[in-house]
């Protein structure tokens, strides 16, 4: 009976747990304790099992809230979306620079 009670005072809130690659694109409702951290929602999703190379690059990844970077020893709060990134592939501020010198190239000869 006591651990009945203490079960309905445990308030539980929904929080979403987003992954993606170019090939497959997941997010995933969970409902979690409310004190979860960003890395506990993420192992309770069950999100390690459809992407099984997050596992080993887990502690390295970085992750976030809406787009916000974050720890993973965030504490969530109801309807969060947690987000894992991968790393980039080319530095944007680079590409975008790469971009412009040569539009300015195109200019001067054309």
């Amino acid at each position: 009976m006591a651990s009945v009670i203490r079960q309905a005072m445990i308030k539980t809130i929904n929080v979403e747990v987003a992954y993606a690659t170019p090939e497959k694109q997941l997010i995933r409702a969970v409902n979690v304790d409310d004190g979860t951290t960003i890395g506990a929602a993420i192992v309770q999703s069950g999100i390690l099992l459809d992407f099984p190379e997050l596992e080993t690059g887990l502690e390295d990844a970085d992750v976030g809230i809406f787009g916000k970077v974050a720890a993973m020893t965030t504490v969530l709060k109801d309807g969060d979306r947690v987000e894992i990134y991968r790393p980039l592939i080319a530095d944007p501020k680079e590409v975008r620079r790469k971009r412009a010198a040569e539009g300015k190239e195109m200019k001067k000869g054309g």
